[in-house]
């Protein structure tokens, strides 16, 4: 057994102080105050840091490249070059403390593929969930992962087959997107009957829903189809941002778990984006502040300003751009989006039984939330995949 013995901690919900972290292997054995312990148990003081769970980012695109061209990306790139970026991305993740990444695009099954091989070796990047293609209409967002489907029957049969195949979810899209030409984000894909079909093949086999929606029509109406989770929730229209409180209040009363993709660097940020940004955030401000069941996520690989460590900017800003507490911001990065993957007992927590998936950063995190950009530690399952200097 090891202890490391930290100036303050983070539980996953709340800040508690000095505290010793207890690990076993690859699991958390004990958090408590600093006390006493055997002379064969090794005590490491790291004084002056915050230890966290490790984040949990609940929409990432491991094998994209974050250029401007994801299309052009795609038919450029074979499954093997897919695979290898994926790779990479998901060491870049790992290192600054992502330590478990829901995977929601990729082309074909290279992401299960990739879930796999990160699977036997806790250093060579987070702990994956994935959906492989996401399911869209023909020539509509994303059409180039694979996921085309014409109708219910067809969202049934692709269902049916994403289950055979190994995945942990499946993703449909709701609406159009601001990077595939010719699809408009505000305007609705699928309507309720077809959305429906793809929670209950989804369900009878066992697996969550994803459902990539901006307007205000797809959000209602994959609410009212009963996907787990819905992904952006932007409300967007054709030129700006909508305000719908009867809709947001609806939200609040389901309670169903919704993914704010936040989180940027400096850098191209594409243009329908960029245009709205000022009224999204004033929107994602109302939708936390109403009580709806909110986590943060990133979207990462899908742009330049959206690279797969991304997700310490996400925490930085919920608190500078959204006026959030600092305890809330983290938790919307550990054990909410944890939460809403039903991962509660494996990630997002820091606590007895649970994995050793930790992030260390350097100072007091309830005091300088960009601490979280100063990672000094981060452990995998119990394995530093990053320790002090790197």
């Amino acid at each position: 057994m090891r202890v490391l013995r930290a100036g303050q901690v983070f539980d996953g919900e709340r800040f508690v102080g000095a505290a010793d972290i207890a690990i076993d292997g690859g699991t958390v054995v004990d958090v408590g105050p600093p006390r006493e312990y055997a002379s064969e148990v090794s005590v490491e003081d790291l004084v002056d840091v915050t230890v966290l769970p490790g984040l949990v980012d609940a929409h990432q695109h491991l094998t994209w490249d974050c250029s401007t061209d994801p299309l052009g990306w795609h038919q450029e790139s074979d499954d093997e070059a897919l695979l290898e970026r994926g790779r990479a991305n998901a060491r870049q993740a790992l290192a600054a403390g992502v330590t478990t990444v829901r995977e929601l695009g990729g082309r074909g099954l290279v992401t299960v593929s990739l879930r796999d091989e990160l699977a036997r070796d806790p250093s060579s990047g987070p702990t994956l969930l994935v959906a492989g293609p996401a399911l869209t209409t023909p020539g509509g967002h994303c059409w180039f992962l694979g996921g085309e489907c014409p109708g219910e029957s067809a969202l049934r049969a692709a269902v049916e087959r994403l289950a055979a195949a190994g995945v942990d979810v499946v993703k449909v899209m709701a609406t159009g997107g601001t990077l595939t030409p010719g699809s408009l984000p505000h305007e609705s894909q699928f309507g309720v009957a077809e959305l429906r079909a793809v929670v209950e093949a989804a369900h009878a086999a066992g697996l969550p829903v994803a459902a990539h929606a901006h307007g205000t029509r797809g959000v209602a109406d994959a609410a009212t189809a009963g996907v787990d989770t819905i992904e952006h929730v932007s409300f967007m229209t054709a030129d700006g941002v909508a305000q719908d409180p009867d809709l947001v209040g609806r939200l609040v009363e389901t309670g169903i778990p919704l993914s704010i993709t936040g989180g940027t660097v400096p850098g191209p940020v594409h243009p329908a984006i960029a245009a709205r940004l000022p009224a999204l955030q004033e929107h994602f401000r109302g939708l936390v502040a109403s009580g709806a069941n909110c986590f943060c996520s990133t979207d990462a690989g899908i742009g330049p300003a959206k690279p797969h460590d991304v997700m310490v900017h996400g925490v930085t800003q919920l608190v500078s751009l959204m006026g959030l507490p600092h305890d809330r911001a983290v938790a919307m990065s550990t054990s909410r989006p944890a939460a809403a993957l039903g991962l509660s007992d494996q990630a997002g927590r820091l606590a007895r039984g649970m994995p050793a998936d930790l992030l260390v950063v350097s100072g007091r995190l309830d005091e300088d939330i960009e601490a979280i950009l100063r990672p000094e530690r981060v452990l995998h399952a119990g394995v530093v995949v990053r320790g002090p200097g790197q």
